[in-house]
């Protein structure tokens, strides 16, 4: 018998797709991140920071070695748990025990020590592991993910505008590279500040609010694939109740668009469908054209002497 085939035109899918989150935050100290994440739903945190003593959340007993991060991500994949949250806190903390791995590993006492300036390197396929472990939490075990990072400020040289001063991760910028492609969103938090002008001086002021920033800036690195606001108050809630908007409006012009296609003319329906399906998708505005056109399509039908009008 002749095996099935998975990938086949029979088995292709279309539209959005509800999923867990996989979010990278970074942040000056201080600000929130633990506490936006322990907000998260029914969160475990594996960490050595002290930022959750005060929560009244799950932890993992502080790892002494990566053998024993792997050892806990090995468990919430393997054994039956309620969590649905996983918060690294944070990745700074992990990485040198990700580097002191490398350096069994090569058999030196430290990262230096490895020829060539390659520690780094090779580190990167020990995050890589951790990252394919933490998917398997997402995809199997429906696990939001949410990795925390300490921020930094570096220098950055670009050719066209010169060097200017930034927030990064506190990491290696080839690991932060990795952490920033596998997120969904890439959030920079920070104390809302303000530059006053004052006797010919500047001067910072705090507005009080705890805010994050969702897109890249040349002050900081973030991203999101959810079309959010720029600036949003730090918060789980205000940020879980972005993404769902969007979602549910995608969901409500989708049904609005399919329920409309059979009113039209047969001949037409098919051409709806494909620019639903495949121009449209699900980017609200083009969903709106799109409904827009067909009801306007469907009430010239009873004006014939108007003329004829196509999706």
């Amino acid at each position: 018998m002749a095996a099935v085939k998975k990938m086949s035109l029979s088995n292709i899918t279309t539209g959005k797709q509800k999923a867990a989150l996989k979010l990278v935050m970074h942040a000056i100290p201080g600000v929130g991140k633990s506490t936006f994440a322990a907000n998260m739903p029914k969160p475990i945190f594996l960490c050595a920071e002290d930022g959750t003593k005060q929560l009244d959340v799950g932890r993992f007993p502080t790892p002494k070695s990566y053998d024993e991060v792997i050892e806990a991500l090995g468990v919430l994949k393997t054994e039956s748990h309620d969590f649905k949250t996983l918060a690294l806190d944070t990745l700074d903390w992990l990485e040198p025990l990700v580097l002191a791995r490398v350096c069994v590993d090569q058999g030196k006492a430290s990262i230096e020590d490895i020829p060539y300036g390659k520690g780094p390197l090779y580190a990167l396929d020990k995050w890589r592991y951790i990252l394919m472990l933490l998917d398997d939490l997402h995809r199997d075990k429906g696990m939001n993910i949410v990795a925390l990072s300490h921020s930094s400020i570096r220098k950055m040289d670009d050719p066209a505008t010169g060097s200017f001063d930034r927030y990064q991760m506190r990491m290696n910028q080839k690991a932060a590279d990795l952490w920033m492609d596998w997120a969904y969103a890439v959030l920079f938090a920070r104390h809302e500040v303000f530059s006053v002008e004052k006797k010919g001086k500047s001067h910072g002021v705090s507005s009080g609010e705890r805010v994050m920033h969702t897109t890249w800036s040349a002050a900081f690195d973030a991203k999101n694939r959810f079309g959010l606001p720029e600036t949003m108050p730090l918060s789980w809630s205000e940020l879980e109740r972005a993404i769902n908007s969007e979602d549910e409006k995608v969901a409500t012009l989708r049904a609005e668009v399919e329920k409309l296609v059979p009113e039209l003319p047969v001949a037409e329906q098919e051409k709806a469908r494909k620019a639903l399906n495949d121009w449209a998708k699900n980017d609200p505005a083009k969903l709106s054209e799109l409904q827009g056109r067909i009801s306007a399509k469907l009430a010239l039908a009873t004006q014939p002497e108007l003329g004829e009008n196509h999706v």
